[in-house]
């Protein structure tokens, strides 16, 4: 929202004498010494911690809007109100303001918000690099910390790179996360050119997110590739992805504002955009839409959401059969379908288990859900089936069967159900494999597949954490050059595979095992 306090509530002077050492994103809030979520004030610049740890910035707002006693001083008192009212994120840079009860998208007549953001930017970069030069100069001066160092995997970590939240934006950060370490798909769009999308005053100027902007030149291509060749370069340890939340909120109407979003309807969202615009190169910038070598197109595009194969189809397209039969005549129906991603079911006798030891009885595995995927059902009475031999709707059967599988197969965990009233989340634990996912079993004709051809290691976990749909918070699980690696935001850590397999996973990526590879255990 337009936010009219920014005037009277933010600082003329950054002061850097006034901040806290170290870098901004671990600054300790002024009162309980958290430095969890902490928030600085951008009238006198003391931090706090935000509403989900100990609220002190929202105690900080409300203990100046207290009224006094001395009438001489009501003026005085009247101009503070509108002060203290504004404060921004340390971690993600994103602006609230209590006044409004929102956050944040224009700035300032002077551009001091801005300013600001700006500051604490270079802070926080500054005590990156100081870090980094910090553990080098160690390692340099240990040949053993460096072995260790070198056998650990530990220059990977060095390199991860976090993303800003930029309010509520966790779903989409668990995302991009995800996606940037499905190497193919991530290799195809760093490899792209540049496009250079703004001309004239506004060339290599920085785009916020706001809604009063009236640039149309945009492409999610481009800023998606910028945000991807942002993560794992090591240059810094968190990147603000708001240039590409920016075009998001300029082609995703759904997506606009601050609110949760679920991140399997934005996925979707995102790798539908991008099919469309690399099959139809926007904004004057022609894009080819065959992928780089070593990722082959589907013959004749057969794996194509709409029209032309692009690299989201080659990579995440696969094909369904849905096979109905009517229970009256024995005629059968067979269509097939295209899809990018497959959303299970969690069978309904698993759905009050909500953690792995809880208690004693069969786990709901991921076999389980793919099983009631593809089992035989039959259509209750809101989905009769329209037989073209009978000439009405009649009692039938559904099947699907796999015609062709994807290279990486994108499977949605289906934990979020409608009540009268509400919708509900499936808090089930649900085990899976890391190693050796066996989808042969699935396929319509498993005889024409090779025996590896069908094994699937896990890439990346994205998981909901809270009770709604509308609230909580997502990270992910991904694994880069065979380490394992939690994305919460701006805070990656390394983790290791028993972590990863206790999550309850929302959605889950597995990419394709080589035909080289030796065979593991299978699901």
């Amino acid at each position: 929202m337009e936010c009219p306090h920014l005037n009277s509530s933010v600082c003329l002077a950054v002061d850097s004498s006034r901040f806290p050492n170290g870098s901004p994103s671990s600054w300790c809030c002024s009162v309980c010494r958290s430095n969890k979520s902490p928030w600085v004030c951008l009238t006198c610049l003391s931090v706090h911690c935000g509403r989900y740890v100990n609220g002190h910035a929202k105690k900080h707002f409300e203990d100046t809007q207290s009224p006094g006693g001395s009438q001489r001083r009501c003026e005085k008192q009247e101009k503070e109100r509108t002060q203290h009212s504004v404060c921004m994120d340390c971690s993600s840079y994103s602006t609230y303001c209590y006044r409004c009860d929102d956050f944040v998208v224009n700035d300032s007549k002077l551009g001091l918000v801005q300013k600001v953001r700006e500051h604490l930017q270079s802070l926080e970069n500054s005590a990156f690099v100081a870090d980094r030069h910090r553990k080098r100069k160690l390692l340099d001066g240990s040949p053993l910390n460096s072995k260790l160092l070198k056998d650990s995997g530990g220059a990977s970590a060095l390199c991860a790179t976090g993303l800003r939240n930029l309010g509520n934006t966790c779903f989409m950060n668990a995302i991009l996360q995800s996606l940037s370490n499905i190497q193919q798909f991530c290799c195809y769009f760093k490899e792209l050119p540049a496009v250079e999308l703004r001309s004239g005053k506004t060339a290599g100027r920085r785009m916020y997110h706001t809604r009063s902007q009236g640039d149309t030149s945009v492409s999610l291509v481009e800023e998606f590739r910028k945000t991807l060749c942002s993560l794992w370069q090591g240059s810094q340890s968190a990147f603000s992805p708001e240039s590409l939340f920016y075009v998001v909120w300029k082609i995703m109407p759904n997506f606009r504002g601050y609110q949760q979003q679920d991140a399997h309807e934005f996925m979707r969202y995102l790798l539908d955009h991008l099919h469309l615009e690399l099959q139809g190169g926007r904004n004057g910038a022609a894009r080819s839409t065959l992928p780089q070598d070593g990722v082959k197109l589907p013959a004749g595009g057969k794996c194509c959401i709409n029209g032309t194969s692009t690299v989201v189809t080659s990579i995440f397209g696969g094909v369904l059969q849905n096979e109905v039969n009517c229970l009256i005549c024995g005629t059968e129906s067979r269509k097939f379908d295209p899809f990018l991603d497959l959303s299970l079911d969690i069978p309904s006798q698993f759905r009050n288990k909500r953690t792995k030891n809880q208690e004693s009885g069969p786990i709901c595995t991921l076999r389980d859900c793919l099983r009631s995927f593809t089992d035989l059902e039959e259509l209750d009475e809101t989905e009769l089936y329209v037989c073209h031999k009978c000439k009405k709707r009649q009692k039938s059967t559904k099947k699907f069967w796999i015609q062709k599988l994807p290279k990486v197969l994108c499977l949605h965990l289906k934990r979020f159900h409608w009540t009268a009233y509400l919708r509900n989340k499936v808090d089930t634990y649900v085990e899976f494999p890391v190693r050796g996912l066996d989808m042969k079993c699935y396929l319509l004709e498993p005889e024409n597949s090779g025996p590896e051809s069908c094994l699937y290691d896990l890439a990346a976990v994205v998981v909901h954490h809270g009770s709604g749909v509308g609230s909580g918070h997502y990270t992910a699980y991904a694994s880069h050059e065979g380490r394992w690696f939690h994305f919460n935001d701006s805070t990656v850590t390394a983790t290791d595979e028993d972590t990863v397999v206790k999550a309850k996973a929302y959605i889950l990526f597995y990419a394709e095992r080589p035909a080289k590879a030796g065979a593991d255990p299978k699901l």
